[in-house]
């Protein structure tokens, strides 16, 4: 009788633990796509992953602590179910488990706003895709075009060790977030950045800045990037669009331009982007590395969870540059053109 109450108590305990978390989600993203890319060393055929958005599995929760103080909490990584796996699963037999590379935070929510840890998206990176049409993803990602003049800064997407702070909500359409993380001895990942928008009625406007320590010289080596973003809901279509400009080591600088949009009509969308890059500095090659891309795609929604797309891109290098659309699977040679094309599937659930 005494070890079935003790069962129950500590069964009643657990319960009582449990029912703190508020709410748990298991979500994700399964796209897959049939893909060719064309360039100097010929065409490769694929079935590709992440081709409308990235293939993805995770879990977050919130626990409400009362008195308006909430924590939280995000893991999710990448998956590839064109092979299976996480994101650098090897072909074969070969298993590879599972890494929460995209996202992996912990947090502190309230009144004040958020207080963030872990590996997460850069502030500076955010401009890229919530106003590239396609996301930075798929052939037509504006990413195929970027590059960091030659530096080996790790934060251009996420950074490892971070500490942010994000604006609260009912500012009146004010968003912000500032974000340092530590380099822990890791050549470029040493991170400052800010991201400040607005975002009310049809208008979204942003404007962010990062900085990361190379080296510590000397001489003293920074990456350094600005962008402004914007769009505008003109109600027949978004229109969008961003400036980038990355200064790096040796007076290298990039510079980056997209305007695209998304054409809505019925259960269907258009997107389409026009992105081009300029380089400067450094060498007469390196100053050559000038590059443009268009992209157009179409979007037909099955349901709110299901869709069917597809996606043409072309990239078109000048003397310097052989940069090739997503999904090449090799170099390409420099001045040389790349075309790809991709037709998939997107479930998110």
């Amino acid at each position: 009788m005494k070890k079935s109450l003790l069962a129950l108590a500590a069964l009643t305990a657990f319960a009582g633990v449990a029912s703190a978390q508020s709410s748990v989600t298991l979500f994700g993203v399964v796209d897959a796509s049939a893909r060719s890319v064309k360039n100097s060393s010929g065409t490769l055929k694929t079935l590709s992953t992440s081709g409308m958005s990235t293939s993805r599995l995770g879990f977050r929760g919130v626990e409400d602590l009362g008195g308006g103080l909430r924590a939280g909490f995000w893991i999710e990584g990448e998956i590839s179910p064109d092979v299976g796996g996480g994101a650098a699963a090897a072909p074969g037999n070969t298993v590879n488990p599972q890494t929460w590379q995209r996202r992996s935070t912990v947090s502190l929510m309230g009144g004040f706003g958020e207080v963030r840890l872990g590996r997460d998206y850069t502030p500076d990176f955010w401009n890229h895709t919530v106003f590239d049409p396609f996301g930075t993803v798929g052939v037509a990602n504006s990413l195929n075009i970027w590059h960091t003049a030659g530096n080996a800064a790790l934060t251009s997407v996420r950074a490892n060790n971070t500490i942010g702070y994000f604006l609260p909500g009912g500012l009146g359409g004010l968003y912000g977030q500032v974000q340092v993380a530590a380099g822990e001895g890791a050549t470029g990942n040493k991170h400052q950045a800010f991201r400040l928008g607005y975002a009310a009625g049809p208008v979204n406007v942003a404007i962010a800045y990062g900085k990361t320590e190379i080296t510590e010289g000397p001489p003293k080596q920074d990456w350094k990037r600005l962008n402004v973003g914007a769009s505008w809901n003109l109600g027949f279509m978004t229109l969008m669009g961003y400036y980038v400009n990355g200064d790096g080591s040796n007076n290298r600088e990039v510079t980056q331009y997209l305007i695209g949009g998304i054409v809505p009509f019925g259960a269907s969308q258009l997107k389409f982007s026009y992105s081009k890059s300029d380089a400067k500095g450094g060498t007469a090659l390196q100053n050559a590395q000038d590059a443009s891309q268009f992209g157009v795609g179409y979007v037909y929604s099955l349901s709110k969870r299901t869709s069917l797309y597809t996606t043409y891109a072309r990239v078109s290098n000048k003397d310097g540059a052989a940069f090739t659309a997503s999904g090449s699977g090799s170099a390409n040679a420099l001045g040389q053109n790349s075309t790809g094309y991709e037709f998939g599937i997107n479930h998110s659930f």
